[in-house]
């Protein structure tokens, strides 16, 4: 069983939903990601999502597209993420990492040499937000073979039949985006959420996550009731931000966020 697949089967026996949150990797510099990344599990994170910095990311709203470029500004690429991931391992031999990015870093480095490489730094899934199934069958070939789960979005426009089509070929976990929009859009509509879930779930077995909107401790209980999992970005990327050039302070203000969550979900 992954590591993914054992943790969503862990908190789903503990009738537990779970806490997933993002940071990019490299922000606001790379000496302090391991850190962020230890300090976010030990306020509650159950898995990991870490953004691979790129110049162009589409899907994400002024406060990630920000985020990748100060950590461009330091010349962060997959490599170093990868290297992070197996810093990271070192000591955390349990917690899944999901890689979050775009496709051009990884044809750079070949779809072969990318997989073999994620899995022996201890990645454990990829979400590739600009490949769809109906280009990406030769990446996702590749990292099935390497033990990668590749994790795909849906969204509100999405039709059944779309739906279908994503959970045919999903791996890890379903990721929902609750709003039409970039990261950190906002108008969180709790119904169309919970209704959208329903669909989801006739085609598939797998964990459904939320993302996108949550902002706070009683928006995240409130996905968390009706979810497998709440992704937690733009939240936590603009107190980064906000700490930047204070970059000690950053784990203790990303944990205090986290804590709130993971004890209002928990009370939920």
């Amino acid at each position: 069983m992954s590591r993914i697949a054992g943790r969503f089967a862990a908190l789903k026996a503990e009738g537990r939903t779970a806490l997933i949150p993002f940071i990019t990797a490299g922000d606001p510099n790379p000496e302090v990601t391991v850190e962020l990344m230890h300090s976010l599990v030990q306020a509650g994170a159950d898995l990991i999502e870490l953004g691979v910095p790129f110049s162009d990311p589409m899907a994400d709203g002024p406060v990630i597209q920000r985020a990748s470029e100060r950590a461009l500004k330091h010349h962060v690429g997959l490599h170093h993420v990868l290297e992070m991931v197996q810093t990271f391992r070192a000591v955390d031999p349990d917690t899944p990492v999901v890689l979050m990015g775009y496709l051009n870093p990884i044809e750079v480095m070949g779809y072969q040499a990318f997989a073999e490489q994620a899995a022996a730094a201890g990645v454990d899934g990829i979400l590739v937000v600009d490949i769809p199934p109906e280009e990406g069958h030769g990446l996702l070939q590749t990292l099935q073979a390497s033990t990668l789960d590749q994790i795909y979005l849906l969204a509100p426009t999405s039709t059944s039949e779309r739906i279908k089509r994503i959970c045919e070929v999903a791996g890890g976990f379903v990721y929902y985006v609750s709003v039409k929009g970039v990261t950190g859009a906002s108008h969180l509509d709790l119904t169309a959420v919970e209704n959208k879930l329903s669909q989801i779930r006739v085609h598939t077995d797998l964990p459904v996550g939320v993302g996108f909107g949550i902002k706070d401790a009683a928006t995240a209980a409130a996905v968390g009731r009706i979810a497998d999992a709440v992704v937690v970005g733009s939240a936590l990327v603009s107190r980064v931000e906000a700490l930047a050039e204070r970059p000690h302070e950053i784990a203790a203000a990303l944990s205090e966020l986290l804590t709130d969550m993971r004890k209002a979900m928990d009370e939920a």
